[in-house]
């Protein structure tokens, strides 16, 4: 299983480009980087790495305080974080988050 992103500005009712995001992996109870990226202008985080993920917790930590801080706005909540569980079947998954300053929906769901 691979693992893709994507955020939403809810707010302009768009893409949200240049979101820094970060996957972890949980490993002995503690949380290890595996790869950070920033969202393209389609808000979209293709892959954060080649290859397959092993089993296990991971989470995406949107740094959606650094987003809305661009655009003059103040963020309720500086992090937004997906937790989900990989289980190797062999597809993609992909994680989406709308977000606005006081509020954030989110979406996990296969790609075919």
């Amino acid at each position: 299983m691979s693992v893709s992103a994507q955020a939403l500005d809810g707010v302009y009712g768009k893409p949200a480009a240049g979101v820094r995001a970060r996957l972890d992996q949980g490993v002995d109870g503690r949380w290890q980087t595996v790869a950070a990226a920033e969202t393209d202008e389609t808000g979209t985080i293709g892959a954060f790495v080649d290859g397959r993920l092993a089993r296990g917790p991971y989470r995406i930590v949107f740094d959606s305080d650094h987003y809305f801080a661009g655009l003059g706005v103040h963020a309720a909540y500086p992090e937004i974080t997906v937790v989900f569980r990989v289980t190797g079947e062999p597809h993609t998954c992909q994680v989406q988050v709308l977000m606005t300053p006081y509020s954030y929906s989110l979406y996990f769901g296969n790609l075919a």
